[in-house]
């Protein structure tokens, strides 16, 4: 299997100054991964700065698997669902000057006073729209099971099957479905067919001293990303099922947890991974 680095893994090094995009890639280059995610979030010029990063993807041996971008359709003024689907088109160009046919995609985070059938048109509109761009230029979107329009199966497979464009799949979050009260395995079952791209995250019960990046699932309990393996999510059933449906894609780490990520939560769970998955060189 093809292992990759999200940048997002990262996050807490880059909020804290310790870390950038050169040195992001030279650390995954370290990890002895196959590829890398890149997204839009972390660039400061992105056109500027594509030639050096390419350069330096290059020097380290690894490809990019997925660009990511971090839209959000669920905007009531129609001239921020343009602007929206404007930086998906753009995503979509960037992707393409990365060397990858692939773009990581959101439907939208909830609002206050926006209904659920509100939003889901919303949503449609954009990823209708970005989907026929995509397809225009030969890259297909992942829609990501993230929050409350999109955050379980059966509301990716109606997005997915409404939209009813070949450039339209998934990117399976094994950790994403755990917040929304659905077990990822049974979520594995349904969307493995439509699978371009998996994220690997795992959830644990959150400790009582635990305050950041906390998440309450619908049965009350307290959720929080650790170290892959040490968590609720069967990585391994996932795996099965999405090799027995003909997933070949890359496995994307993106962890989430509190602990260093540096030196604990990304190596660990890379370690963890490949047991898993298998040696990903």
């Amino acid at each position: 299997m093809k292992l990759s680095l999200s940048m997002y893994s990262l996050v807490a090094e880059v909020r804290a100054g310790r870390m950038d995009l050169m040195g992001f890639i030279d650390y995954a280059g370290a990890q002895d991964v196959t590829g890398v995610e890149l997204l839009d979030i972390f660039w400061t010029d992105a056109e500027r700065e594509l030639p050096a990063a390419k350069a330096r993807i290059a020097d380290a041996g690894l490809e990019v698997a997925v660009y990511s971008i971090s839209n959000d359709f669920i905007q009531p003024e129609s001239s921020a669902r343009d602007k929206e689907l404007a930086d998906l088109k753009r995503g979509v160009d960037i992707a393409l000057d990365l060397g990858v046919d692939l773009l990581r995609v959101f439907s939208g985070s909830a609002r206050e006073g926006v209904s659920q059938e509100q939003g889901l048109t919303w949503i449609l509109e954009g990823l209708s729209a970005g989907a026929a761009y995509a397809e225009a230029r030969g890259v297909t979107l992942a829609l990501e099971n993230h929050g409350r329009f999109a955050g379980r199966s059966d509301q990716v497979r109606d997005i997915i099957e409404q939209v009813n464009s070949p450039a339209l799949r998934v990117n399976f979050d094994t950790g994403n479905f755990l917040p929304v009260g659905q077990d990822p395995l049974a979520a594995a079952a349904e969307l493995a067919e439509w699978a371009v791209l998996a994220h690997l995250k795992d959830m644990g019960l959150a400790g009582a001293a635990e305050t950041g990046h906390v998440f309450s699932d619908p049965d009350g309990r307290s959720l929080s990303g650790c170290v892959v393996g040490k968590g609720l999510v069967d990585l391994a059933g996932i795996y099965a099922v999405l090799d027995a449906a003909g997933y070949r894609g890359w496995y994307s780490l993106e962890y989430e947890g509190s602990a260093d990520p540096v030196n604990i939560g990304v190596p660990e769970s890379l370690a963890h991974a490949r047991q898993v998955l298998g040696d990903s060189r």
